[in-house]
């Protein structure tokens, strides 16, 4: 589904990532640690098309897209949820989740402008869409409030929902945990686990190193812009490489 190969960025003198490389099938949850530092983000905004790269190839189903822009990636099938609660200010959660499924909208500017007949169909079919993602994530009773009222939890699931809302091949999750209480946290991973069931390919970035284990079909570790590892989750577990990472050296006897 998703092929990173040889992909390096550089910051002036500074290796952000170096030579990385990674082969995601489809239906697989990919799970991506490393220190801070290690390169995480930058990975993802490269494959999202946020950044350019240096060097290397970036293959969505086998079509190289690192030479497109990030609204041509996301036509594609790449959707972001990033850390931060990245939400439309001053709409509805319905309209945020709507604004994600009109890239796949096929009427015209005009059409919009004069709201010609295929215009209003695709508008209510994007309504009807919108509000069931809404009830998937467990927030289809809030349609009408405001994004921005809602808690740092539920507005993580609307990010989840308006991503959905453009279909994807590739969801990328961006520490997606990060801020959230024990049982939002619960919430986000049963999410999770549902979106996995239902065979969408995922890459997810998170500090919790045992929360990746467990949903990880496997695991890819990064460290100082480099893959150290990669593997099972039971493998990266015992890998002396990610425990010197995470741990440092072990001082002499």
């Amino acid at each position: 589904m998703l092929r990173v190969e040889g992909l390096s960025r550089r910051f002036g003198g500074v290796h952000a990532l170096e030579d990385v490389s990674l082969r995601v099938e489809p239906g697989e949850l990919r799970g991506i640690i490393g220190p801070n530092g290690a390169g995480k983000s930058t990975l993802f905004n490269l494959i999202a098309g946020h950044l350019p790269a240096n060097s290397g190839r970036i293959l969505l189903r086998g079509e190289a897209i690192d030479r497109l822009r990030s609204h041509e990636r996301a036509a594609r099938g790449i959707a972001i949820v990033y850390q931060g609660a990245r939400i439309f200010r001053n709409m509805t959660a319905l309209e945020n989740v709507m604004v994600g499924a009109h890239q796949k909208a096929r009427h015209g500017f005009f059409e919009a402008a004069f709201r010609a007949p295929r215009c209003r169909r695709e508008d209510r079919a994007i309504r009807t869409r919108a509000q069931a993602l809404l009830e998937e994530v467990g927030l289809g009773a809030l349609g009408d409030r405001a994004a921005e009222s809602l808690p740092l939890g539920q507005q993580r699931s609307l990010q989840l929902a308006r991503a959905l809302a453009s279909e994807p091949a590739v969801l990328l999750l961006d520490e997606p945990a990060s801020g959230l209480r024990e049982g939002e946290r619960r919430e986000l991973v049963q999410l999770i686990r549902k979106l996995r069931a239902r065979g969408l390919t995922l890459l997810l970035v998170e500090h919790d190193v045992p929360l990746v284990a467990d949903l990880s079909d496997r695991i890819t570790v990064l460290d100082l812009g480099r893959v150290i590892a990669d593997g099972s989750p039971a493998a990266i577990r015992a890998d002396p490489a990610v425990i010197r990472a995470y741990l440092g050296e072990p001082e002499p006897a």
